[in-house]
């Protein structure tokens, strides 16, 4: 098929795109065995980080080649011409690239607006107050089904049906929402976001649906730590609260832009990890601050490498896109 030059292009990004997530998607697939052992003998907080990285890396690696190499070397090196023929590989697999992009911006859309329009609904049948100790407000939803969630992206709310607060004692109240306060200095909500955008492997089948449940389990257990705060009595209290919530009842569907306090299916092993094997959660700031540095300069040093590198780089990827046209 004959097509003018910014279809090519757009064809070209797609399919390279495709390819590439494809690619890495099904590599990342094959080590998962690997890599959630080692997930799990790190910290949650670490494994949460870990986890989502891994999840996000094809989707990373994909778009980082299309922006950094496909474009620029297509736009420099290839001449501006009227029309010329691309194969049909190429225009298949550009096609599927397409498609995997349009559904991952249709869920990511549905859910933002199902998120918008639950937050409203609960602001304006709920009541708003000021819990004591937090410095955002609190919804108290009138339903009989437990719920206590952090819903929402810019500003998000922490939402509580009168069952649930009437259920917890003071001390099960405050690690709750402690609880929910550490997914929201965790951003979790806007993680599930990227989660929703970045595109599957193939169409409508999410091979790494595996890393995004243990990022669930890690990043609820994490919350679990800071809440508790190396605490056993607040470890305790937490893992009462869990009973009693789930004592109450399955709780209505929230959207999936939203962090609920029974959101890990395995209440269980949380309860009994909180109880009998509560790690502890004390920081070190100075490791911290040594990871970040030198995560720093690895990105540094290859974006050196990269400016060093883009002319050789870009004539090798303009030839193999011209190999992958035809």
């Amino acid at each position: 098929m004959i097509l003018p030059y910014l279809l090519r292009l757009l064809c070209l990004c797609f399919a390279s795109f495709f390819v590439l997530n494809t690619a890495a998607g099904l590599l990342i697939r094959i080590s998962i065995k690997f890599a959630l052992p080692f997930a799990e003998s790190r910290t949650p907080r670490a494994a949460a980080r870990f986890v989502f990285f891994l999840r996000l890396l094809p989707f990373f690696l994909s778009t980082l080649f299309v922006v950094g190499f496909c474009v620029p070397s297509y736009l420099w090196l290839e001449p501006a011409a009227a029309a010329e023929r691309v194969g049909l590989l190429s225009l298949v697999l550009g096609l599927l690239g397409a498609a995997t992009w349009c559904v991952s911006i249709a869920r990511t859309a549905y859910s933002l607006v199902a998120s918008v329009r639950h937050n409203r609904i609960c602001r304006i049948a709920g009541e708003e107050i000021r819990a004591p100790g937090e410095s955002s407000s609190l919804i108290i939803v009138e339903n009989d089904a437990p719920l206590l969630a952090l819903s929402g992206l810019l500003r998000p709310r922490l939402l509580i049906s009168r069952s649930v607060l009437h259920a917890l004692s003071s001390e099960e109240l405050d690690t709750a929402l402690a609880h929910e306060q550490a997914h929201r200095r965790s951003r979790d909500n806007a993680k599930r976001l990227l989660l929703l955008l970045a595109p599957d492997v193939f169409l409508f089948v999410r091979p790494l649906r595996m890393l995004e449940r243990s990022w669930s389990k890690f990043a609820e257990w994490a919350a679990d730590d800071q809440a508790a705060a190396g605490d056993a009595s607040r470890a305790a209290s937490l893992a009462a609260a869990l009973v009693q919530v789930a004592r109450l009842g399955s709780g209505p569907r929230i959207p999936f832009l939203s962090t609920s306090l029974l959101a890990d299916r395995d209440l269980s092993a949380r309860v009994d990890r909180l109880l009998h094997a509560f790690p502890n959660t004390c920081t070190h700031a100075k490791a911290a601050a040594h990871h970040r540095l030198l995560n720093t300069s690895f990105l540094l040093a290859g974006c050196l490498a990269s400016l060093f590198l883009a002319p050789a780089a870009l004539s090798s990827v303009h030839e193999l896109l011209e190999l992958f046209l035809h």
